[in-house]
């Protein structure tokens, strides 16, 4: 057998028939069926007009931070397209981030470059039962054809697709507990919370600690016999806080607190306390021997109300500190999350406009997503002489998942991203919710504005049974059928992890660097195309009015 001539070339020059000279391609590694597939669909490229990518990154106990991004393709903006729409899946980064489970997880809003088509950056910050804060700096926008790295090997179903642009900035260790929240309310400041019952406040510039806002100890008392906290001490540690879109004042829940505290962020301190009602809480299931304490907070987009989340249930607070609503899910369930609807734009009907500001999501212990508005509520035949808690109960609008969609996980955490496809009409307005959970799946939906909105306005004058008693009488005991709320929304993808999720956050992604460099480059040539245009018609009609002069005489050029 001859020996092959060994070609020393890294790319081989040839002749075609059509007698051009033609570059043959460096040789490539052969990929299955599904990654050419996942390679022509789900691989990162620049944006259109049809295509909607996110950006999402999930924590979990496991102490891995995994990144992955979703590509939803569109159809024409109709009701039946909606089935159609098909969502693929990447991974961009997978790595052990910390020592113990992830707790925490938030990213900073999106900044544009220099001109506004400049590389565009956002902050991801995750906390973690160790103590540190990890900061990574990740890319707003899918990279171009030409910066993509190729496609790497794997095992699973879904691509592998990594960004040159992402990389890891440090850790911070401004606290001495296991961190509990992180918030960016401004690009320039990142606020976190821990159990040494501290809240504190970073500089983004150079992550250096402006100051920290000390919560007092609570008292320990009615503790029952299984707290594992040492002799003479008691739960501590700040569970929550939500900053007012204004950035001026603040509210934070604790452990071992039944109270809330309102902070005043102009000065860094205290502004003022306020004590959950007794008889309330007794109707949200918090007895004698239960915690007391408020779990989750969250402003609405307006800043006129906010909600303090506890273990089975929810209380709606105006500005003035008054219960305006309660949020108690039926069937009885543990609530891990509640969060306000973020909607862009504003309705041509001021009403309904005011409504979308009012409408809150709750993920519960069985896998629900709950849609409630706090706008539309049921005042509850209570007699007051008996009761100071004669407060109305929120409508609930409707709900995704559950037993009964067959999807029993616990959602431990979500994110609701609004979504624009009508620039003219904002009715049309959708929210893209993404949901993780226990089981370690990942769960995208859409939910359209408009199907929420009229059911609120249908349900608004219709009553519904006492519910004050359900948590108390329940026991694990079954619900009746009709106090289940309808399924919404509608399933467009599944991603499964392999991870118990804690946390989960995310964007959307903007157009990347060399498309808008395209688009910037089209106008001007569009522009220009134009002013010639013009400037050729202005001669035309010179030329005809001097044409007319001429013929009548009176002036000639």
């Amino acid at each position: 057998m001859g020996k092959r001539k060994r070609v020393t070339r890294e790319e081989e020059v040839r002749k075609v028939p059509n007698g051009r000279r033609e570059t043959a391609k460096p040789f490539q590694l052969p990929s299955s069926t599904a990654a050419k597939e996942s390679e022509e669909s789900a691989a990162i490229a620049p944006h259109d007009e049809r295509t909607v990518m996110l950006q999402i990154v999930v924590g979990s106990y496991e102490r891995i931070l995994h990144g992955l991004t979703a590509r939803i393709h569109t159809a024409d903006d109709v009701p039946q397209a909606r089935k159609k729409r098909r969502v693929d899946f990447a991974d961009t980064f997978l790595f052990h981030a910390h020592a113990s489970a992830i707790r925490c997880l938030a990213v900073s809003p999106m900044q544009a470059g220099e001109g506004g088509s400049g590389t565009r950056r956002v902050i991801l910050a995750s906390g973690s039962t160790d103590e540190r804060i990890n900061l990574y700096q990740l890319s707003a926008s899918p990279p171009g054809p030409d910066e993509s790295d190729p496609l790497r090997p794997t095992l699973g179903n879904h691509p592998v697709v990594e960004n040159r642009k992402n990389r890891e900035l440090g850790s911070l260790l401004h606290h001495s507990a296991c961190v509990t929240r992180l918030c960016f309310p401004t690009r320039s400041k990142l606020l976190s919370s821990a159990e040494d019952n501290t809240i504190a406040v970073t500089r983004t510039r150079d992550w250096t600690a402006l100051s920290a806002i000390k919560a007092p100890l609570p008292r320990a008392h009615g503790r029952p016999s299984g707290d594992t906290a040492p002799a003479g001490a008691g739960p501590a540690g700040i569970n929550d806080f939500a900053v007012h879109p204004s950035r001026k004042v603040m509210l934070s829940v604790s452990r071992g607190e039944r109270c809330m505290r309102l902070w005043n962020l102009m000065t860094g301190k205290k502004a003022g306390v306020l004590k959950f009602d007794k008889e309330l809480m007794q109707t949200l299931g918090e007895g004698k021997w239960s915690g007391g304490e408020g779990r989750t907070l969250d402003w609405n987009v307006a800043g006129e109300e906010f909600v303090v989340g506890f273990e089975r249930g929810a209380v709606v607070y105006s500005m003035d500190c008054k219960p305006k609503c309660r949020v108690i899910p039926v069937p009885a369930t543990n609530v891990h999350q509640i969060r306000y609807l973020q909607r862009p734009g504003s309705s041509s009907d001021p009403h309904a406009g005011k409504d979308a500001e009012c409408l809150l999501a709750v993920s519960t212990e069985d896998g629900r997503i709950i849609f409630y508005s706090s706008a539309h509520h049921h005042d509850e035949d209570i007699d007051a002489s008996t009761s100071r808690t004669a407060i109305a109960e929120a409508t609930v609008l409707g709900e995704m998942g559950g037993k009964a969609m067959n999807m029993p996980g616990r959602i431990k955490d979500f994110l609701i991203i609004p979504w624009i496809t009508n620039k003219d009409d904002h009715e049309d307005d959708h929210l893209l919710v993404v949901t993780g959970s226990s089981d370690g799946l990942v769960r995208l939906w859409e939910v359209l504005v408009t199907e929420l909105l009229n059911k609120s306005a249908k349900t608004s004058t219709k009553k519904v049974p006492d519910r004050t008693t359900t948590i108390a009488e329940s026991n694990g005991q079954p619900q009746s059928a009709s106090a289940s709320a309808r399924q919404v929304g509608h399933l467009l993808g599944t991603y499964e992890t392999n991870l118990r999720i804690t946390c989960l956050t995310g964007f959307a992604m903007a157009r990347s660097e060399s498309q808008a460099h395209e688009e910037a480059r089209e106008g001007d040539a569009n522009r220009g195309t134009s002013d010639n245009e013009a400037v050729h018609d202005d001669e035309e009609e010179e030329e005809v009015v001097e044409e007319k002069v001429e013929e009548d005489g009176s002036i000639k050029a």
